[in-house]
């Protein structure tokens, strides 16, 4: 998304900017990396790598959700892209994460290749359809949170919505941590 946003920025299309692009794109590189160390540290247990990885995105979500508080009345440059950094590491953390879990299906990161696996394995597309509840219900997923997001900041502040996905993910941080300890089978990697 941001790759598309910094070419909009390059040709100076309004209200795009290259600066924050750039900022994006680098911060969610980082954050990428962090993810991939936590990754190789708990290769073989799976509960422990979503929980140390959920738990650092917390941590970042709950910087976003400071500086956006400090930040709501006179949102300056200053506010605006330490939260892009902080944000975006958030993102390269969860990226990294879902993509070394790798859970069958649920490409949550990647709406465009979870409905093309809904199209070309259907039925008409020449599929078994088998999978596409799991699907369906990650799209149906990312497009409540994308709406529900959306009316957040467009009818109150940003702090609320970063404030409900800091909850979110604590819970899912305590929830990976508490499975790992009552069922090692599923804490230890599938791969």
């Amino acid at each position: 998304g941001n790759g598309v946003l910094l070419g909009f920025a390059l040709v100076g299309a309004p209200g795009f900017s290259i600066v924050a692009s750039v900022t994006a794109i680098a911060s969610f590189g980082l954050g990428s990396v962090a993810g991939g160390r936590i990754g190789a540290r708990f290769s073989d247990h799976r509960g422990r790598q979503l929980s140390f990885a959920t738990f650092l995105q917390a941590a970042c979500l709950a910087a976003g959700v400071i500086l956006a508080a400090l930040g709501a009345s006179e949102p300056s440059a200053g506010y605006r892209y330490s939260l892009i950094v902080v944000l975006a590491i958030a993102m390269g953390v969860q990226n990294a994460t879902a993509r070394k879990l790798a859970v069958a299906d649920l490409t949550t990161t990647v709406l465009t290749l979870t409905i093309t696996g809904i199209a070309a394995d259907s039925t008409i597309g020449g599929g078994k359809a088998s999978r596409s509840g799991r699907r369906l219900v990650a799209v149906g997923t990312m497009l409540a949170g994308a709406v529900g997001g959306a009316a957040f900041i467009i009818h109150h502040e940003m702090v609320f919505p970063l404030l409900i996905a800091l909850l979110v993910a604590l819970g899912v941080g305590t929830a990976a941590g508490v499975l790992e300890k009552w069922s090692p089978s599923w804490a230890v990697s599938q791969g």
